[in-house]
């Protein structure tokens, strides 16, 4: 492969469930020759779906990575799944690639994890083009996504292509860009295609096509609008680098058709992935942070700099052991050298470097910036944390993940097991880090944390086939946060004895509302930082901040959307004002204070996209609101009623079979979290009577 930085695309294939990405990615492979059969996920046979649970299931669980060439482009990447319990390994895919395929069903259109991962795409400012799906099939309608594309989600969305042909008779792709098509051989697995000419019964449309293509890239480059003023057209040759640089500058999306099932339409997306989607050499340098002064720094993506990359994943391999996923965005990392981790401060020594193909590895020597790979043997990384120079050391923005929302109680079968469940767990929780485990203090109970039934229900398969644990598993429950919804503040003293020695110290602690979404905040005050400069003393009381937050008031929940501030400090005597006597201050201060502040719980609240026949419109409303969901709009499309609605998770145990009951199985529905929201008191009651 091609080591040139213009001749590499880092690529993530994204959608919705269920629209295709798996499928798409394995045609691409086929196409690239890198498989000579491609599978197909009901027959639970595809590349980069090697878990057990995704065969079985049929859907993507786990972010893979795989490499292929096209026309001399080095094409890596990584197919992320669709189901919303999932969404971290699509962030952090999305966090360090250079652009992504959208893909949408030509049927459903913008679904509601569509515009989650679309959602992602522009926080990480990835470019990106849309891939419509599914041409083949019943109900497909072109004009109609593209028309979703630029209302649902605000793109600049504009096809490059124009289907021959709908549904069963969908057959290939007129190309606008070079005005010609590409009409596949039925019975050739898309391995033989003819360029025509423009069918005579699309040349109009086509050609009015091409001029809205043509007037809006003209619109957006100026390097291009002397010549479309001049001749009123733009040349292929024109054309092409124009697109490309609206995409890499994220202003344009071209949008693209096909059926990767039917092996109709994967050939131009590979065309268009070298022609349009930036490689690393044109995305901007890399924003970090200097460790020693805290200023921000850039770093070009080149090999010349000093080495800057990040660890996005962790996978366990039965083999080789666990896999550190890196993206390389300066510099060089190199078999048997050092590599400097910020957060540890220490050394890591990278014994062993391997390029990914799904759940195959190739060992290499090196990477350089701008590839993906993995490293084998590091010693205490974790997701999120950079990798660099110790010369001048700098971090990355680490990778934040989303809040649990459902939790259940996890138990070994007998007391030996006990070690091996909490190793195991820990080698979930460092592979995944929405996946979370806690001990219950007052009950005594492991608690397991995901994001969705589905999750806990893979979480806990893999403990007990890949990890051989044997466990008895609880139900699983609504992980509800608390906050508070006014200010307080209090005086705390903590004067104890403990193993014979004395720990006093007195703080002020105060306790504010933080608004919905803002997550938790922890400060020391300049006054108390003066009483006490100490920095081991001022880690103490943070923590112990940190500790009181995590824990909660009300129920033991996590608390958020607050500002916990150690305003003062009454130092008794530096002997017995230690660091047990801070921490514990801190602590049990902040419950003190916080239980002053007219503490709450908030409950996880999803987004439901229902799709029903109008007959059953007024049963699925009237459920909804026998389940304390909130009705946003109703749409029609074809020949079915959408609803959006907002609904409370815990309203939404067993709704697939309700919804199937409703509708006498005609309905189906999809969920992504929205928000959290107050509790109203009658689920305040229920929980604090548990």
């Amino acid at each position: 492969m091609s080591n040139e930085l213009s001749n590499v695309r880092n690529i993530g294939i994204v959608a919705h469930i269920d629209a295709g990405k798996t499928t798409t990615t394995e045609r691409i492979l086929f196409y690239t020759g890198k498989i000579h059969k491609h599978g197909d996920v009901h027959d639970g046979n595809t590349t980069t779906d090697f878990m057990v649970q995704e065969r079985e299931r049929g859907i993507t669980i786990q972010s893979a990575a795989i490499s292929c060439e096209w026309k001399g482009v080095s094409i890596n990447i990584i197919d992320t799944p669709g189901h919303v319990d999932f969404t971290m390994e699509v962030e952090r895919s999305l966090r360090v690639l250079d652009g992504a395929v959208c893909v949408f069903c030509a049927v459903g259109g913008v679904q509601p994890q569509s515009e989650t991962v679309w959602r992602q795409a522009d926080r990480y400012n990835v470019p990106r083009i849309a891939f419509v799906n599914k041409m083949d099939r019943m109900g497909a309608d072109f004009a109609r996504v593209v028309d979703e594309l630029r209302t649902k989600l605000k793109a600049n969305a504009c096809p490059v292509e124009l289907p021959i042909g709908r549904e069963d008779s969908f057959k290939g792709v007129v190309d606008l860009v070079n005005m010609k098509a590409v009409v596949y051989d039925a019975d050739a697995e898309g391995r033989q295609f003819s360029v025509t000419d423009v069918p005579a019964d699309m040349k109009d449309d086509a050609e009015l096509a091409r001029a809205e293509l043509v007037e809006k890239v003209a619109d957006l480059d100026e390097g291009v609008m002397e010549s479309f003023l001049e001749k009123g057209d733009l040349a292929a040759e024109e054309l092409v680098p124009a697109i490309r640089r609206l995409v890499v500058a994220g202003r344009f999306v071209p949008v693209l058709c096909g059926t990767s099932l039917r092996d109709k339409g994967v050939q131009p997306l590979l065309d268009a992935i070298c022609d349009y989607l930036p490689s690393p050499a044109d995305r901007p340098p890399v924003s970090a942070t200097d460790l020693k002064s805290g200023e921000a720094v850039t770093r070009r993506q080149d090999a010349s700099e000093l080495l800057t990359a990040l660890v996005f994943k962790i996978a366990t391999d039965p083999y080789v052991g666990r896999l550190f996923f890196v993206r390389v965005y300066a510099g060089v990392l190199k078999r048997g050298a050092n590599a400097y981790n910020p957060r540890t401060k220490k050394r890591e020594r990278i014994m062993k470097i391997v390029r990914l193909f799904a759940d195959a590895q190739t060992e290499v020597e090196e990477l350089r910036a701008g590839d993906i790979g993995a490293v084998v043997g590091l010693k205490e990384c974790t997701t999120g944390d950079t990798l660099c120079s110790e010369m001048k050391p700098c971090h990355l923005e680490r990778i934040i993940a989303p809040q649990p929302v459902m939790f259940l109680a996890i138990e070994p079968k007998s007391s030996a097991d006990k070690d091996k469940l909490v190793e195991s767990m820990q080698a979930l929780a460092a592979e995944d880090p929405t996946c979370q485990f806690r001990e219950d203090e007052e009950t005594g109970q492991t608690i397991l944390s995901g994001m969705g039934e589905l999750h806990l229900e893979i979480l806990v398969d893999r403990l007990k086939r890949e990890f051989k644990c044997a466990a008895n598993v609880g139900k699983p429950m609504v992980s509800y946060l608390e906050t508070v919804t006014t200010p307080s503040r209090a005086v705390f003293t903590f004067d104890r004895e403990l193993g014979g020695k004395r720990h006093a110290v007195t703080l002020t602690i105060e306790v504010r509302p933080l608004e919905r979404g803002a997550g938790r905040k922890v400060t020391l005050s300049r006054e108390f930082k003066t009483l006490v400069p100490e920095r081991r003393l001022q880690e103490c009381v943070e923590q112990g901040l940190e500790d009181g937050i995590a824990t909660g008031v009300l129920a033991r929940y996590p608390m958020t959307d607050l500002e916990a501030e150690c305003v003062s400090a009454e130092i008794v005597d530096p002997e017995v004002s230690d660091e047990v006597a801070f921490r514990s201050a801190a602590v049990m201060g902040f419950r003190e204070t916080a239980e002053k502040a007219a503490p709450e719980f908030l409950e996880p609240i999803m987004k439901l996209e229902i799709s029903t026949p109008p007959e059953s419109v007024g049963e699925v409303l009237g459920d909804l609101n026998s389940r304390r969901g909130t009705v946003l709009d109703m749409e029609q499309r074809g020949d079915m009623q959408i609803v959006h609605a907002k609904v409370p998770l815990a309203k939404l145990f067993g709704y697939s079979t309700a919804i199937r009951s409703l509708t006498k199985g005609r309905a189906s529905y999809s969920m992504e979290p929205d928000q959290f929201e107050p509790a109203p008191p009658s689920v305040k009651e229920e929980i604090l009577s548990k």
